[in-house]
């Protein structure tokens, strides 16, 4: 397979599991799949595979720049953008999976924060960090009594 075509494949592999998260959070199926660490390790494998493909003297120079203008340049590279976005997809969908669990845990809602994670994960995580503090702070609810509507929910 083309760097190209393990691009596009990596980008289609993450949606099934966003879709569980987002779509039936509360489904028996979803929760077995979430429990794994199974679905980062062919994302994990698939960046190991891209990055030492990626890696050449120069691209490790770059990488190893604190300067905007060399990090752009390393990252102009079609390889060294597919270990990037690649790493992108698996911490995202890490962060998703937390959010996700955290949710289940707590009983507070998460769809926004998933939707958010899923496009721009820094985001989707302070959108679940507020919610949680919100839910906790202005609605008077304790960790406690969350763990306690979690778990009559389930």
């Amino acid at each position: 397979m083309t760097i190209t075509q393990l691009f596009n494949v990596s980008n289609l592999f993450v949606l099934p599991f966003w879709a569980l998260i987002i779509l039936l959070p509360n489904w028996g199926v979803t929760k077995k799949v979430m429990e794994s660490f199974l679905p980062f390790v062919p994302l994990a494998l698939l960046y190991i595979y891209f990055f030492v493909g990626a890696i050449t003297p120069e691209s490790a120079q770059a990488l190893s720049s604190s300067q905007l203008s060399d990090l752009a340049k390393a990252f102009s590279d079609e390889a060294v953008m597919a270990t990037g976005w690649t790493h992108f997809l698996v911490m995202d969908l890490f962060v998703g999976r937390w959010i996700y669990w955290e949710g289940q845990r707590t009983g507070i809602w998460t769809l926004h924060s998933l939707i958010l994670c899923l496009f721009a994960g820094p985001i989707g995580l302070l959108s679940h960090l507020v919610t949680a503090w919100i839910a906790q702070r202005f609605l008077g609810t304790s960790q406690t009594e969350i763990s306690t509507t979690a778990t009559t929910k389930t």
